[in-house]
């Protein structure tokens, strides 16, 4: 059925049909729209020839050529609404008067108009005859229902449990998609109705995937193929067209990982040697048939599943992680950086219920050795009706300018219930595909054990930030912490100083596309790779040139035993040169954390040398079950004693140094309190302020300086360690 609105553009043919005999209403009608024209100027006598006593002549009409059809047709199919220029141009290339071609482009405008609302209409009316279809299948199943034990009538609750989860699945499947369609409806433009791949079941679904060559023909920008280039920089929002994609792939992302989060056996395998599960990709692959389509080749699947009891209230956790600051400071050592590209929803009632976002990240190990992952994907935060919430992310990489995609984010994310006493309970998953073979040797069991990237190390490190967190909020001197700090401010502030130091640290360590790391030749086996930057206008760093040189090595000694012994203030005379052999002493000490190792201290350096004397060191030390840090930088004193009074700690200058620890692969032993086969992976990274002048040229000196520096402190370790296991 038409709407009235439809026809006001047919005023003047409406009133010429009530004039005009039948012979001539055929003239004006045409089906096909090709062959005749209805609106095409008629000739008259000119009001000198008239005879005002004669009957007027009847109106004569000129049909339109084939050629002048097809040319106007063809120019319609670029320009709809042409202007009088154009309609001059196209009607002296015709033999057409400009009124004519007016007349044309109106009524064939006028016909695109009807024919769209003709499909829309048979569309809704199909949607309508098969929800009616639907409602009265359901109600005969409700009616003859029977009792799968006596064969009696049956109760609604005593239906087959398949038929009544099929039901209500469908059922908050539509009010799912209807409702964040209502909520993006003002980004795409148009109501979702018009989308024919939203209409559930039939010819007309549309399926989720979007495999690898779907959107082929978008070209890269300039040429360049992400991965190489800085992704970051490079990705521009999702285009309008692309939108109700998105909220589609959305929507079905949600729904798969809230069943991964809760589904058991037989798509979650048990393994046998360290108690983790394993994905069966069988049984995936039949579960959940649509998504982001095929495993493309090359890549290989990480999938993980992990669940904690963490102490944050589950709103301030959903808060963080839809706020890409605040999660990129939670996960420092995992996203090395993020962008919200764009917000297609904030969500609804106050808070982040609906919220879809479109971002970048780059994830990372603490090692330039292993290559850092992108991804470009949407996020979408929803409460379901049992209170629980839940954030998914899901790759949106061939919406991308380039089609080449090194990894994929399959949905991931996580479910968050909440506990009492301000704690929840979160429930983990990871699920990517990924092309690994840029990975060194010696990383490449502890990458390809899930422990690298997997759902273990992203709550492991949220665990310990959610405790860290906690400490930062106390307001009481905790027993614990002993030394010069006098008040809950200086507390904070020192906190809030080493907090920084650690983001400083894991910023730069990593593997990044944002850093150029150049290989300093002739270093051996471990290799020590080195990067510039230019510090200017940052009161948290020191102006001029800083150079950062790291190395990675394997030690075949426990990661618990490297990360006490670097941590401990009694044996850094071995390896620290900067100490100089000097007596180090703990002025304070805060406890962040459950394990011993997790603490914040201030160091003093008493050196031999005059003009080192009275040091200061800031240094923290965390740990968990899939790595530990070990991150310090010297600070002024006076700047510190700024801060141990509450003071600011945003303007002390840090150039950090440090190590990161972890496991060389999987625990061997299920339940195992140290993961790890029995060696260490050992990255050492310096920072360094090689000259005070922002624009001077890095010297070969500070080069071999800084490479003497590390090659020293790593043979250092390895001697005091190896010995001390020894012994």
């Amino acid at each position: 059925m038409f709407q009235p609105n439809m026809f006001d553009s047919h005023h003047h043919l409406l009133d010429m049909a009530h004039k005009t005999p039948e012979n001539e209403m055929d003239l004006i009608r045409d089906d096909e729209y090709g062959s005749k024209s209805g609106t095409d100027i008629m000739e008259a006598p000119s009001g000198d020839d008239q005879d005002p006593n004669q009957r007027p002549k009847k109106k004569r009409y000129h049909r339109h050529t084939q050629h002048q059809i097809q040319e106007m047709e063809s120019f319609f199919n670029e320009c709809p609404h042409p202007d009088d220029k154009q309609r001059k141009e196209l009607g002296r290339r015709l033999g057409l008067e400009p009124l004519q071609v007016k007349f044309w482009f109106q009524n064939k405008r006028t016909q695109m108009k009807a024919q769209h609302e003709r499909h829309e209409n048979t569309q809704l009316r199909n949607e309508n005859d098969k929800l009616r279809a639907d409602n009265i299948r359901y109600k005969e199943a409700l009616t003859n229902a029977t009792c799968p034990s006596c064969g009696g009538p049956a109760a609604i609750g005593e239906m087959s449990f398949d038929e009544q989860h099929l039901r209500i699945e469908n059922a908050r499947l539509r009010e799912e998609i209807d409702r964040i369609s209502g909520i993006a409806s003002k980004y795409v433009g148009k109501p979702m109705l018009s989308y024919p791949h939203l209409s559930p079941g039939g010819g007309a679904s549309r399926s989720l995937d979007l495999g690898v060559g779907n959107f082929g023909g978008q070209s890269g920008i300039g040429g360049e193929v992400f991965g190489a280039a800085d992704l970051l920089r490079s990705v521009s929002g999702p285009t309008e067209a692309d939108k109700p994609v998105i909220i589609e792939l959305a929507v079905a992302a949600m729904e798969e990982l809230i069943r991964m989060a809760q589904a058991g056996e037989p798509l979650w395998i048990p393994s046998i040697n360290n108690g983790a599960e394993m994905l069966s990709e069988e049984d995936y692959g039949t579960t959940f048939p649509r998504g982001i389509g095929p495993k493309p080749l090359g890549l290989i699947s990480e999938a993980s599943r992990e669940l904690a009891v963490v102490i944050m209230n589950h709103i301030n956790l959903v808060e963080i992680l839809m706020d890409v600051n605040q999660w990129s400071s939670m996960f420092a050592s995992i996203v090395s950086r993020a962008v919200t590209v764009e917000v297609l929803s904030t969500g609804v009632a106050g808070n982040h219920n609906g919220a879809l976002q479109v971002m970048t990240a780059e994830f990372q190990v603490p090692s330039p050795l292993v290559p850092t992952r992108e991804n470009y994907f949407v996020r979408y935060c929803k409460q379901h009706t049992d209170g629980t919430w839940a954030v998914v992310d899901v790759s949106l990489d061939n919406l991308r300018p380039s089609s080449i995609s090194r990894c994929r984010r399959r949905p991931s994310g996580c479910l968050i219930q909440e506990l009492p006493n301000g704690y929840s309970k979160v429930t983990w998953v990871e699920h990517v595909e990924i092309d690994d073979r840029a990975v060194h040797s010696i990383y490449k069991p502890l990458v390809n054990s899930g422990l690298a990237f997997g759902a273990k190390r992203w709550v492991a490190t949220l665990d310990r930030q959610c405790e860290r967190l906690a400490s930062v909020m106390a307001n009481n001197i905790s027993a614990g912490d002993v030394g010069v700090i006098s008040s809950p401010e200086g507390r904070k502030s020192m906190l809030k100083l080493a907090e920084r130091m650690v983001m400083s640290f894991c910023s730069g360590v990593g593997a990044s596309t944002a850093h150029t790391w150049t290989t300093l030749s002739g270093s051996g086996a471990d290799d020590v790779r080195v990067m510039t930057r230019k510090s200017m206008d940052d009161p948290g760093r020191p102006p001029g040139i800083v150079l950062s040189a790291a190395t990675s090595f394997w030690l075949p000694v426990s990661p618990k035993r490297v990360f006490d012994f670097l941590r401990d203030e009694n044996s850094r005379s071995e390896w620290d040169i900067l100490s100089n052999g000097g007596l180090v002493q703990e002025m304070a000490h805060i406890a962040n954390g459950r394990d011993p190792g997790n603490s914040v201290s201030l160091l003093r350096v008493n050196s031999a040398n005059s003009s080192q004397s009275n040091m200061l060191i800031l240094q923290e030390s965390s740990t968990d079950a899939t790595g530990s840090y070990v991150i310090y930088a010297p600070v002024d004193i006076h700047a510190m004693n700024v801060v141990l009074s509450g003071g600011d700690p945003d303007y002390v200058a840090l150039l950090p140094s440090g190590f990161a620890i972890l496991p060389d692969g999987p625990s061997n032993e299920a339940g195992g309190v140290e993961v790890g086969s029995g060696g260490s992976l050992l990255t050492v990274a310096f920072q360094i302020l090689v000259d005070s002048v922002p624009t001077a040229k890095l010297s070969l000196a500070s080069v071999t300086t800084v490479n003497n520096l590390i090659k020293c402190t790593v043979e250092r370790i390895k001697g005091a360690v190896l010995c001390d296991t020894a012994v």
